[in-house]
């Protein structure tokens, strides 16, 4: 079994920066790779960015550029680190922790407001 516990979300103007933290706990060890999701009111859940074991990211287009997904030097934290965040990257931020054996976990969200 593996927790996962977000944090970080918030109210921010347009234009303004967050930085969210994902700790996971458990059997850490079975984790290949941590995501960030989200889901905008009246939305279905979209995937932001993701980070393998390895290093390895991938990103959503439209967040290229602005948001940046890292690890920690504690391997079991995973950071989303938002910049220049408009109104609709307004959503509940979900992290997610996919083990080698293909279990995925899933943390209770932070939401983000950006306001106009």
């Amino acid at each position: 079994q593996v927790q996962v516990v977000e944090s970080g979300g918030g109210l921010v103007q347009a234009g303004g920066s967050l930085r969210l933290s994902c700790t996971a706990s458990g059997m850490i060890f079975s984790i290949d790779t941590m995501n960030w999701y989200r889901q905008p009111p009246g939305k279905q859940r979209e995937l932001v960015a993701a980070i393998t074991s390895g290093g390895s990211t991938n990103y959503a287009d439209s967040m290229k550029g602005r948001f940046t997904i890292s690890r920690g030097n504690a391997q079991n934290t995973v950071y989303l680190q938002m910049n220049s965040l408009k109104p609709e990257d307004t959503a509940v931020y979900y992290c997610n922790a996919v083990t080698r054996a293909a279990r995925s976990y899933w943390g209770q969200g932070t939401q983000v407001t950006v306001s106009s």
